[in-house]
C-alpha cells in the first residue's frame, strides 16, 4: 500500500519576536529577545517537538527598517544563532541565507559544511542574490542588474558544491598505526576559475552524514525558476492563492525535469502566518493589539487597501471601525494587479469593519488566518491537497507563545488528518525532506 503523501513544515525564526514587527511590546514576551540566543534554542526545540521538518532563518546583510518602533527584521547572525540551536537539538533541519552576490564561495562552503558536519547533516543553504542597496553599500558595491547578479549564483552554487566534494568520502583515514590521517591524493583542488569567481580548493572538511547541505532557494521570476531547477532541493515562495501557488509549485518541478532532474526532488514551502486563539475572535484580537502599538501606520495601511479594491480611503473620510459605506461598497472591485485583493474585497462585503479587515492579514506579504487551530489546519489542508505546495514556512504573529499554539494544538489536527507525519524519517535534513544524499556537484558526476 502507498504511504499517503504528507507536508512538510519549516518554522520562520525571523529576529526573536515574530512576523509582527510589534511583537516585542506583546505582554510576556521578552523585549530583548534580539540579543537573547536561549530564545532562538526554546523555539527551535518546540519546533522539533512538533516533528518540524526545519527551522529557516532569512537574511539581507543590512539595516532596512526603522528601529524606532520595530524591530530588526533578521538575527544578529544567522549561523551563529543555528550554532546555537544545533548544539540542543538532533532533528531538526538548519536552513540560513546567505547572499551569493556579497559572499565569496569559500567562506561559504566552508561556514555551511562546518555547520553540517558539527550538527550531524542537518544543515541547508537558501542561495538569494541580494538586490537592496543597503545591503550593496555595506560592502562599497553599487546593486549589480539582475542578470549579473544571477549569473554570480550560478557561478557561486557550482564553485560551493565542487568545494564540498573535494574531500572524497573515503579520504578519512584515521590510520594511527600508520600515521596517515588522510589520504591527500582524495583531498584535491577543484581549479574552477568563472567569469566572477574562482577558486582553488580544497576544502578540509569531511562529509556529514547528509554528505553536504541542501542548496534552497528563494528568489521568483525565470532567473530564479532556472536557478531552482538546476541547484535547489527546497524552494521557499511567496504565493497568496492557491491557483498561483499550484502555478509556481508546477513551474519548478518543470525546471528541475530540464536539468534532468526528479521533478519530486524538489519542494516548494509557502509562505503563511497565523493568530491562533480558542475562538476567531480571539485570534483576531491578538492582531488589533498588535496593530494598536503603531498608530501612525493606520493611514497608510487603510489608504493601501484602498487602492486594492479600486477606492481612495482615507481615515480621514471613513470611519475605520465601522464596515464600509454601502454607496463606496458597490464601486468596489478586486484590483487585478494584487493577488491579495479578493480577500480584501470578500472581507468587507461580509461586513467587517476596515480595522477588522486588515486586522485579518490582507496586506501582509504571506496569507494570514487568525482563528482557531481547526481554521489554520483547514487552510494547511486545501492548500496542500490542492497541490499547492509540498509544504509551508509558517511564522507565528508573536514567537514567544505562537510556536507552541502552533505545535499544541495545530499539529495534532494535521497529524489525525494523516497529513503530517509523527515520528522523523532519519537523523539529516535530507531523509526528512526526502531528497537524495548529494555529494559534490551533481553536474559533475
Amino acid at each position: 500500500m502507498t504511504k499517503r503523501k504528507e507536508m512538510q513544515l519549516a518554522l520562520q525564526m525571523v529576529s526573536g519576536y515574530g512576523a509582527e514587527f510589534s511583537a516585542w511590546r506583546m505582554p510576556g514576551t521578552d523585549p530583548a529577545a534580539y540579543t537573547n540566543t536561549d530564545n532562538y534554542v526554546e523555539r527551535a526545540k518546540i519546533a522539533e517537538k512538533g516533528k518540524f521538518q526545519m527551522i529557516f532563518i532569512a537574511d539581507t546583510p543590512a539595516l532596512t527598517v526603522d528601529l524606532g518602533p520595530q524591530t530588526p527584521s533578521f538575527p544578529m547572525d544567522p549561523m551563529l544563532a543555528l550554532m546555537a540551536v544545533a548544539r540542543e537539538t538532533e532533528h531538526i533541519g538548519l536552513v540560513a541565507t546567505h547572499s551569493t552576490t556579497f559572499n565569496y564561495p569559500y567562506n561559504i562552503a566552508r561556514q555551511f559544511k562546518a555547520l553540517d558536519v558539527i550538527s550531524r547533516g542537518r544543515v541547508g543553504w537558501n542561495a538569494v542574490t541580494s538586490s537592496t542597496p543597503e545591503a550593496a553599500a555595506n560592502f562599497g558595491m553599487q546593486v549589480a542588474s539582475r542578470k549579473e547578479r544571477y549569473a554570480k549564483a550560478h557561478e557561486s552554487i557550482q564553485i560551493v558544491q565542487s568545494l564540498w566534494g573535494s574531500w572524497q568520502p573515503d579520504a578519512w583515514t584515521l590510520d594511527t598505526e600508520g600515521g596517515k590521517f588522510a589520504d591527500m591524493d582524495k583531498i584535491q583542488p577543484i581549479n574552477l576559475q568563472g567569469q566572477y569567481y574562482a577558486s582553488r580548493g580544497p576544502l578540509p572538511i569531511p562529509p556529514s552524514e547528509q554528505g553536504q547541505p541542501v542548496i534552497f532557494q528563494a528568489g521568483g521570476g525565470a532567473e530564479g525558476l532556472e536557478l531552482a531547477g538546476r541547484f535547489a532541493s527546497g524552494v521557499y515562495a511567496n504565493p497568496y492563492d492557491i491557483e498561483s501557488a499550484r502555478q509556481h509549485r508546477q513551474a519548478l518541478r518543470e525546471s528541475a525535469a530540464r536539468f534532468g532532474r526528479n521533478p519530486d526532488e524538489i519542494k516548494m514551502y509557502a509562505g503563511f502566518m497565523f493568530s491562533i486563539g480558542a475562538t476567531e475572535e480571539e485570534g483576531l484580537e491578538r492582531r488589533r493589539q498588535l496593530m494598536s502599538f503603531n498608530p501612525d501606520e493606520i493611514p497608510s495601511r487603510v489608504s493601501y487597501l484602498g487602492s486594492m479594491v479600486g477606492l481612495r480611503l482615507s481615515v480621514h473620510a471613513v470611519d475605520i471601525d465601522q464596515p464600509l459605506p454601502a454607496e463606496l461598497l458597490e464601486r468596489t472591485y478586486a484590483s487585478p494587479q494584487d493577488p491579495r485583493s479578493p480577500r480584501a474585497l470578500q472581507l468587507l462585503k461580509q461586513g467587517l469593519s476596515i480595522r477588522d479587515v486588515l486586522a485579518h492579514g490582507v496586506i501582509n506579504y504571506h496569507p494570514v488566518v487568525a482563528g482557531t487551530a481547526v481554521q489554520v489546519a483547514d487552510f494547511l489542508e486545501e492548500w496542500f491537497l490542492a497541490d499547492a505546495t509540498d509544504g509551508f514556512s509558517v511564522v507565528p504573529d508573536i514567537a514567544y507563545d505562537g510556536v507552541a499554539d502552533f505545535v499544541e494544538q495545530v499539529v495534532p489536527i494535521l497529524q489525525e488528518r494523516g497529513l503530517f507525519h509523527k515520528e522523523y524519517e532519519g537523523n539529516t535534513l535530507r531523509e526528512n525532506m526526502g531528497v537524495p544524499y548529494q555529494y559534490g556537484s551533481a553536474e559533475t558526476k
